[in-house]
């Protein structure tokens, strides 16, 4: 259902792609003194992982994971969504932990459980690829690498303000 739908608007995934690569560090960076609010937006991110990937089908499939190595481009809608799908909730648990290849890690075997799960919970109907772990690791660590780049601007930033210590004394005004 979902496929169709990118399928007929090709554009949606590399417009949601560029999206989160220009608003998503300036957004990360504002929320690094946020943790609580990155992690509530990391969880709100994965909502659709979950729905997107365990929600059952009508299909009958065996056990088992096709082994395809395709890198995503923007014409293949499909990898690119699986892309998409996992830069926002990595970019705000990087954030939150302020730890970027944590959440890069976290993301990638998240990915890699529930294709386990797709493959051996048959009566899902959802199929295992590797294509999909590959594509949605890439996702991941483009969004470790936005955090990165957000946590640097927000500590750059940071160090540029005025100390707010009470025993740091302020010089008189003349």
């Amino acid at each position: 259902m979902i496929t169709t739908f990118l399928i007929a608007h090709t554009w949606l995934t590399t417009v949601a792609l560029v999206a989160l690569v220009v608003l998503g560090t300036p957004l990360a960076a504002w929320l690094a003194t946020r943790p609580r609010a990155a992690y509530v937006l990391a969880a709100v991110a994965a909502l659709p992982i979950a729905v997107l990937t365990l929600w059952p089908t009508d299909r009958d499939l065996p056990v088992g994971c096709a082994q395809e190595w395709s890198v995503p481009t923007l014409g293949r809608v499909e990898l690119v969504a699986n892309v998409v799908l996992f830069v926002a909730p990595v970019l705000f648990l990087a954030v939150a932990l302020r730890r970027p290849v944590l959440a890069v890690l976290v993301g990638s075997t998240a990915s890699f459980g529930i294709e386990a799960f797709q493959a051996f919970v048959t009566a899902l109907g959802r199929s295992c690829s590797t294509n999909d772990w590959l594509s949605n690791t890439i996702g991941s660590v483009l969004g470790g690498v936005l955090a990165a780049v957000a946590l640097a601007v927000s500590r750059r930033a940071a160090g540029s303000r005025p100390a707010s210590d009470p025993h740091v004394r302020e010089p008189l005004a003349r």
